[in-house]
């Protein structure tokens, strides 16, 4: 009913910026709150940064100051542009939306497949 899908991930040197694209589409009748997650190479998905309906936004304590998220609401659009990259941020990207199909369907949470960013020399 709803899909997500991902973009704009790649390999890019430290100190380099990449800017990753979320885009959201289907039974859409409320888009709530959009969420970027990673997972590194043999590690747990963990939360990077959320950003909900009114604009207020959140990060995980290591990328602060250097990922800014923010949402096109007119495109079901989420974007996460990430700067000063490191090696540390090397991982699988997903994006994940919380989603209202209706009045009476809410909050239905869906994960798009995920994009590869590599930090390396």
């Amino acid at each position: 009913q709803v899909q997500v899908a991902e973009s704009g991930g790649g390999l890019v040197q430290p100190g380099g910026s990449l800017r990753l694209s979320c885009a959201a589409s289907g039974s859409i009748f409320r888009l709530n709150a959009m969420h970027w997650y990673r997972q590194p190479p043999g590690k747990q998905r963990e939360l990077v940064a959320s950003i909900i309906s009114g604009g207020i936004t959140h990060y995980t304590q290591s990328v602060k100051g250097r990922f800014t998220i923010s949402r096109d609401n007119a495109k079901n659009m989420v974007y996460l542009q990430m700067n000063s990259l490191r090696p540390d941020d090397t991982a699988v990207y997903y994006c994940s939306v919380d989603v209202d199909i209706s009045d009476w369907n809410t909050r239905n949470i869906y994960w798009g497949q995920g994009t590869q960013v590599t930090v390396s020399s």
